[in-house]
């Protein structure tokens, strides 16, 4: 059985993902991060999402993004509600960007896999509903997977690694269509930037706002208890 790293944060898109690379008959191996983020429950989701697909192994990496901020998940900024996200610079990437998170998530994951011998890591990416971060782009996973084929030693002596993002081109609904078709079970996934102490979905952060949507525009009962 091939062996492959899925970058689970707990979220919708990654537990989805999770679903995916089961269904092409891969060994899991997930890697979550306790990066400094606003809370744990996402991680919690994530150890529930493992256990869900029977992952063979799950780790939990530390890492303190808070040591450079620069984001509402690691830093004393005001997260966005009501779909209305603040901009930095008058550009028009919000706030709740965090900078290089996927670049650094990556990296250890293509450190692990090189480990592993996993000639394929899996992220839950998507262009489309998403909130605009420029490293959930096409270009950004060819890019990275040209890079990581120049840097690993596993690639150089001819075993390249393949950097898949199978939610790219999905809408919200349609991954959530396609998460219910590989039986994922949505009650377990966390995606709110700024829950109640309780775990509570506040139900007007960017992230509650695309997820509702996407169960609305599904035709599916959306799991979640908002605030």
């Amino acid at each position: 059985m091939k062996k492959c790293v899925v970058l689970t944060s707990g979220g919708l898109d990654s537990t989805t993902t999770l679903a995916i690379a089961k269904d092409l008959g891969f060994e899991l191996y997930a890697l979550t991060f306790d990066y400094g983020q606003r809370h744990k429950h996402e991680i919690n989701s994530a150890k529930k999402a493992a256990q869900y697909f029977a992952v063979k192994e799950h780790r939990i990496i530390v890492i303190d993004l808070r040591a450079f901020g620069g984001s509402a998940l690691t830093d004393d900024i005001k997260v966005p509600v009501r779909g209305k996200p603040d901009h930095t610079s008058g550009d028009t990437i919000p706030v709740t960007y965090v900078p290089a998170r996927n670049t650094i998530f990556l990296a250890y994951a293509l450190a692990w896999a090189e480990v592993i011998r996993a000639h394929d890591i899996f992220i839950g990416v998507s262009a489309l509903d998403y909130s605009g971060y420029p490293d959930c782009r096409p270009e950004y996973i060819e890019a990275f997977q040209e890079m990581a084929n120049l840097a690993t030693k596993e690639a150089v002596e001819g075993n390249p690694v393949n950097i898949r993002a199978p939610l790219l081109s999905l809408s919200k609904a349609d991954t959530i269509r396609r998460g219910i078709e590989l039986g994922v079970d949505y009650s377990i996934t966390h995606s709110c930037y700024n829950p109640a102490p309780s775990g509570l979905a506040c139900g007007a952060c960017d992230s509650c706002l695309l997820r509702r949507k996407g169960f609305l525009e599904a035709g599916i009962e959306d799991p979640t208890t908002y605030a």
